[in-house]
């Protein structure tokens, strides 16, 4: 029963119930109505006929009555003129009780009325002509004769006349009982049959008012369950939709809602996992990317401490240029001293040739560090691309580091390039040195070649000086560049870290949510 009454909308579920409710109401009116008027009807045959006969005859016994009176008296009055004087009123009484008599047979419709009626009739007769020769005898002045037939025929006669119109008296007088009985008895019935009807709709209206009921509140308890526990965080509930009703659609809407809730946490949840293993992965990378950085930095430091040194060591070729100058302007009197400072000068050169092949090794260390910085920060970029919004702050720092990378590895290639220079002007240099000192022996032949030369040498040291110049502060701006790179390391692990711990914290978050089986991470 529940399972037809589900299928209905509530709509049509009330509509039913008032509907049910209603014809039972009516069915109880109209058995009502009827019986009512089975009532009315017996009650007009009862006023119609049965009392109209009955007051007729009351009324004709009691003229019977008052004839039998008048006679009685006439017959034992001892004035002869007594029966003249009521001579006229009998003969109107026999009139009006002739015409009682036939109104009284014309509503005779029994065969035992008519029978009693007959009988009556018959009896009457009797009475009335007994009664005749009394009042004859008393005209003639047969006073005892009157008496005597008084007593003999005319007392016994009047008395069976009574008991025949007391018969059918009581008789209508049944009938009536009867009819009263039976109206009685039908109003009873009908008085019944409400009853009955009305406890009937009322048992039906509890049973329709339970069930319909019933077929709202379950659906509505098991909606609210599933919200309950939907808003508990427990998404692993069944929702069991039973009806194509209002509450059959609701719950099938729960059921999507809890399907798409379940679709939406699994992938949040998967996604805030591989987030806190990208997290922990940038992490490391920076890490990595920090030690790296200090690294750089180091042999940042050294390189300055070499540039400081090559410095110094230009500045001595330019100083001992320009002395060997001022030597060679005075060669013919100071030869063998030329000879030691060129062996000085050769010395030097190689110095030089050494410590220039060193910054171009450490040039090379510089581009190293500066391609893996970028590497690095290409990694974290495609980290936080996979991180999402959350990553985009992340993403500028990469896109930074990046870019300082290029400019390190800018900076890096520029400085090999002037230490290939230097590298060039000091292996010139040590050739003309050591034509020099192989042109020794005709230093005095030569000697206006040999200040030309020193002259070049003197202007290439001043070249070189200003090269190592440039290189300084190339390398100083790698520094400067290898700082801002530490600084954007730091924050990257700040960002690392305080994405790592968003992520953590969103896992926790998510895992608020119960999952079924099915969907389980």
């Amino acid at each position: 029963m529940l399972t037809v009454i589900s299928k209905l909308n509530i709509g049509k579920r009330l509509g039913l119930g008032f509907a049910m409710v209603l014809a039972m109401s009516l069915i109880g009116i109209v058995i009502g109505l009827m019986r009512l008027s089975s009532v009315a009807q017996a009650t007009r045959d009862m006023v119609a006929r049965p009392l109209q006969t009955e007051r007729l005859v009351n009324d004709w016994s009691r003229q019977i009555s008052v004839a039998v009176t008048r006679t009685t008296a006439i017959a034992k009055s001892a004035d002869p003129g007594l029966a003249n004087y009521f001579n006229d009123e009998a003969i109107a009484a026999s009139k009006v009780s002739a015409a009682k008599q036939t109104a009284i047979e014309a509503v005779m419709t029994s065969d035992a009325e008519k029978r009693l009626f007959a009988a009556i009739g018959q009896q009457r007769k009797r009475f009335l002509a007994i009664r005749d020769q009394i009042y004859a005898l008393k005209k003639e002045g047969k006073a005892e004769q009157a008496d005597q037939l008084l007593e003999q025929q005319f007392i016994p006669t009047a008395r069976q006349l009574v008991e025949k119109v007391d018969a059918l008296v009581t008789y209508q007088r049944e009938e009536i009982d009867g009819l009263a009985a039976e109206i009685d008895a039908n109003y009873r019935f009908g008085r019944t049959l409400m009853i009955a009807f009305g406890v009937v709709g009322m048992l039906l209206s509890v049973v329709c008012g339970w069930l319909i009921t019933r077929s709202i509140t379950r659906p509505l308890m098991r909606a609210t369950d599933v919200a309950h526990r939907v808003a508990r965080g427990d998404l692993s509930v069944h929702v069991d939709v039973q009806g194509t009703d209002e509450l059959g659609r609701l719950l099938g809407s729960l059921r999507d809602m809890q399907a798409a809730l379940l679709r939406v946490v699994s992938n949040v949840r998967r996604g805030s996992d591989n987030l806190a293993a990208a997290s922990a992965e940038i992490a490391q990378g920076n890490d990595d990317l920090s030690s790296r950085t200090e690294s750089q930095a180091s042999a940042l430091e050294q390189t300055a401490a070499s540039m400081e040194e090559l410095s110094s060591t230009v500045a001595r070729n330019a100083d001992n240029a320009h002395e060997a100058n001022q030597l060679a302007m005075n060669a013919s009197t100071v030869t063998a001293q030329c000879g030691e400072v060129i062996n000085q000068v050769v010395e030097t050169m190689k110095g030089i040739n050494d410590s220039s092949r060193q910054i171009s090794d450490i040039t090379g260390v510089i581009d190293s560090i500066a391609f893996q910085t970028n590497i690095l920060a290409l990694n974290a970029a495609v980290e936080a691309a996979r991180a999402g919004e959350q990553g985009r702050g992340f993403a500028v720092v990469a896109s930074e580091v990046r870019s300082l990378a290029g400019r390190s590895a800018d900076a890096a290639r520029e400085i090999k390039k002037l230490i290939g220079s230097s590298v060039g002007r000091v292996a010139q240099g040590s050739t003309e040195v050591e034509r020099a000192w192989v042109a020794m022996t005709e230093v005095v032949n030569s000697i206006r070649r040999v200040t030309e030369t020193m002259s070049e040498i003197s202007a290439a040291s001043t070249e070189q000086s200003l090269g190592v110049a440039q290189i300084g502060e190339v390398v100083g701006q790698m520094e400067r560049t290898t700082q801002q790179n530490a600084a954007l390391v730091e924050q990257t692990a700040a960002a690392a870290i305080s994405l790592r711990q968003q992520s953590r914290e969103l896992v926790e978050v998510v895992s608020v949510f119960q999952l079924g089986r099915g969907e389980a991470l």
